[in-house]
């Protein structure tokens, strides 16, 4: 038995013996893991009170999410579905925010006023869902939030940048005084102001805006009672990383809605809505080597294995590495990132959907970057660490046919419990006609 890491309790046992009962793929998580993140979050400094959203477009699972909202922790969610798949797993929408690209009409519309009915808050992100909802929510009395476009942004990568001019999420600053001068004729309060400005950038420019956050909150926003900075909490998944400090950036939070509470009068509630740091290191993908190539003598190595982009598809997208653990057929691990390493050996992990794309080892121009590792001989398992987010949530799972793999939770009790079932064949073409 070995321990994998120190970011959860896993270790080369619960990796077996997950293989052993369940096949592979599969995605594997720690619940330890993931109700230590929420206390860690909870607990986090603020000035007048605190509400943290999971962002649960990380991990939907019906499973995770009842065990974070049973730590306490609300639900941001970013779509009709996502909120109506939180309801159906027991939450209500009291507890779920929507902030959303869609513009709900028709059918959609009017679920949308039934959901906010039963006190779902809606976060407006563009004129036109304002003027969709104006009616309803003026009728009703019902107070909205907004998010807004700051034209600054952060992320791990130009994809993860959602606050500069390159993407498009929330109401911009060049509309904002519009949408707001049609919400006052229609006698609309904006209680809570929201800015989002990426995923897993610079904790820096976290805190930047925080400041600018509140200088548009205290311009245009003299309803708003809470304060939103989005999520994006930087975590790390391999071993050279640095994770966002929860506690100093917290603290910061604290001391600038105190001195705006100072200068104003305000005491602002504070909420932000993390998704990676909740489940990205509580998750692993657990498959098993199933085939060994090499393109010559002065070519790479690949060890292919039977989960790849269809498991998780964030080096395709993003350019993301993410840990690799040997583990052998018989449960005893070969290697780890986060443990020194004699062997010379190197090789591109790779898995069996036909598209070059699909490897675990691609650097910055999409090219194999070989890592290295023990060798593996065909049946030992390989586990990809930090796959809780952004993993069974965006897998192109039914590419080349494959079928969704299952998803399995190491408990408390450090006992397995198979939480979604693999998919079968005849589920895939079921609405085939």
């Amino acid at each position: 038995m070995s321990k994998l890491n120190d970011f959860n309790s896993v270790d080369s046992d619960v990796i077996f013996d997950a293989a052993q009962k369940y096949g592979t793929p599969l995605y594997l998580y720690d619940e330890q893991t993931i109700v230590d993140k929420c206390k860690t979050l909870l607990a986090m400094p603020n000035a007048f009170g605190l509400t943290v959203r999971y962002a649960m477009k990380a991990n939907s699972t019906k499973a995770i999410l009842q065990i974070i909202h049973g730590q306490g922790l609300k639900i941001d969610a970013s779509s009709m579905n996502e909120a109506r798949r939180a309801h159906l797993a027991g939450i209500p929408y009291e507890d779920i925010m929507l902030t959303t690209q869609e513009a709900p009409v028709d059918q959609d519309l009017r679920d949308l006023e039934n959901m906010m009915h039963e006190g779902l808050k809606y976060n407006v992100c563009s004129v036109r869902q304002l003027q969709n909802i104006a009616d309803f929510a003026a009728a009703n009395e019902i107070k909205l939030s907004m998010r807004v476009h700051p034209g600054v942004g952060t992320g791990e990568s130009a994809a993860h940048n959602t606050g500069d001019h390159y993407s498009c999420y929330g109401v911009h600053l060049s509309d904002l005084e519009q949408a707001l001068k049609f919400a006052k004729r229609k006698e609309i309060v904006f209680d809570l102001l929201h800015i989002h400005i990426g995923s897993g950038g610079d904790p820096e420019t976290w805190r930047e805006n925080i400041d600018h956050e509140l200088s548009i909150l205290e311009e245009y926003f003299p309803g708003a009672e809470t304060v939103s900075f989005g999520g994006g909490l930087k975590e790390v998944r391999m071993p050279d990383g640095i994770a966002a400090d929860i506690q100093k950036l917290g603290q910061y939070a604290k001391e600038k809605i105190e001195q705006f509470g100072k200068k104003t009068g305000r005491k602002l509630k504070m909420e932000i809505e993390p998704g990676t740091f909740v489940v990205a290191n509580a998750g692993f993908i657990v498959a098993k080597v199933v085939d060994k190539k090499q393109t010559g003598v002065d070519g790479l190595k690949f060890i292919i294995l039977n989960g790849g982009m269809d498991m998780s598809i964030r080096p395709l997208l993003y350019g993301s590495q993410h840990p690799f653990y040997i583990v052998s057929k018989a449960g005893e691990l070969l290697s780890s990132e986060f443990a020194e390493l004699n062997d010379e050996y190197t090789a591109a992990i790779v898995g069996t959907c036909c598209e070059t794309g699909d490897s675990q080892c691609l650097n910055d121009e999409g090219l194999n970057t070989p890592r290295q590792m023990s060798e593996p001989e065909i049946g030992d398992y390989v586990a990809i660490g930090g796959a809780g987010a952004y993993c069974s949530t965006m897998s192109p799972m039914n590419y080349n046919s494959h079928l969704q793999a299952p998803e399995v939770l190491y408990t408390r009790d450090k006992e397995l419990k198979e939480i979604r079932l693999r998919q079968t064949l005849e589920q895939m073409l079921a609405n085939e006609i």
